[in-house]
């Protein structure tokens, strides 16, 4: 269980966030809710092999064709996808040692991918909304 206090370290300590999945279409979360936080001063990466840009940013097909490090990943796909992130996200950390937290999005969940990345010392978010937490703590 992720209390509000492991929360507010997570949005007070990091800044860069690469949002895998973010979507070209304004009225999907998963375009709505990285948008929120770069309103709120968070740096977002677009991770999207569909796209070469969305809302004026680069958008990379894969973590580890971003060049800038990435503190948080947040991911908009769904659960049975999730792993594969979290493992890409995994090996990413191993390479470059820039991945403090994986946090997947409200509705998304995967205990086995929980387990990697906390057995690796990755902090794990799950089965939250990174808009509605941040405006429930900072509102």
């Amino acid at each position: 269980m992720t209390t509000d206090e492991t929360l507010r370290a997570i949005f007070d300590q990091y800044r860069t966030i690469a949002v895998v999945g973010m979507s070209r279409n304004p009225q999907k979360a998963a375009f709505y809710v990285p948008d929120y936080m770069r309103e709120q001063s968070y740096t977002i990466i677009p991770v999207n092999p569909m796209s070469e840009e969305i809302a004026g940013l680069k958008c990379y097909p894969t973590l580890a064709d971003v060049p800038e490090a990435i503190e948080i990943v947040n991911v908009f796909r769904p659960s049975e996808d999730a792993l594969a992130v979290v493992e890409a996200a995994l090996e990413r950390n191993r390479t470059r040692g820039d991945i403090a937290v994986i946090w997947l999005q409200l509705g998304i969940h995967n205990e086995i991918a929980r387990q990697l990345a906390e057995a690796t010392g990755v902090q794990f978010v799950q089965n939250r909304c990174m808009y509605a937490d941040h405006i429930r703590l900072y509102a």
